[in-house]
């Protein structure tokens, strides 16, 4: 077995602003960079994420704002008990360039049937459907997913109301009744419904 060695990404729950970095693009990825874990600095704990090889797009794009020092210093921005935490904005750093391209950067939606909004799961921002049909991701924000427990009415309730009549596949229910999610924010594939 090999043994993992962490990037270390320095987090501050303080809100400041952030100064662009335009190296991020021209960071190379190294095969080695891929099979690793990426340790979280915060000043309320550390925690560590590992990203999803079948996200190929969004993992790399994170490397590389990990190995440019993109995320050193910034804040989360947006902390909803129950829901998410959220990172990644700009405008958290010291020293911030609000006129940032960087807030425009996007990537292309990796949405995959596997992956849901369970606790724990770390997933890329974006902005919603009605300004955002394509539904492209942030290229520099993310959440971890928090959640909260659900049992079958309250899911039955998220299938009608938030996913419009879509159901939720029977693993990933019972997921949310055990160890607890955000499954309104699921992407339901047709052929994946029960």
């Amino acid at each position: 077995m090999t043994k993992r060695l962490p990037f270390v990404v320095f987090f501050s729950l303080q809100l400041f602003a952030l100064a662009t970095v335009m190296a991020q693009p021209t960071v190379k990825i190294r095969k080695a960079d891929l099979r690793k874990d990426i340790l979280v600095r915060t000043d309320s704990g550390n925690m560590v994420l590992r990203l999803n090889d079948s996200t190929p797009m969004h993992r790399d794009n994170f490397i590389r704002l990990v190995k440019s020092d993109y995320y050193k210093g910034i804040g989360f921005h947006r902390v909803i008990s129950g829901f998410m935490i959220q990172a990644g904005d700009e405008k958290t750093k010291p020293n911030a360039d609000t006129s940032s391209p960087m807030k425009q950067y996007t990537l292309t939606a990796e949405i995959r049937p596997e992956l849901y909004h369970k606790r724990g799961i770390l997933a890329a921002a974006r902005m919603g459907d009605d300004v955002n049909p394509q539904k492209n991701s942030s290229g520099t924000q993310f959440y971890i997913v928090q959640g909260k427990l659900f049992n079958d009415v309250s899911l039955d309730s998220v299938e009608t109301h938030r996913l419009k009549g879509r159901k939720l596949p029977e693993p990933h229910r019972k997921i949310y009744k055990t160890a607890g999610g955000a499954p309104h924010l699921d992407q339901i594939i047709p052929y994946l419904e029960s």
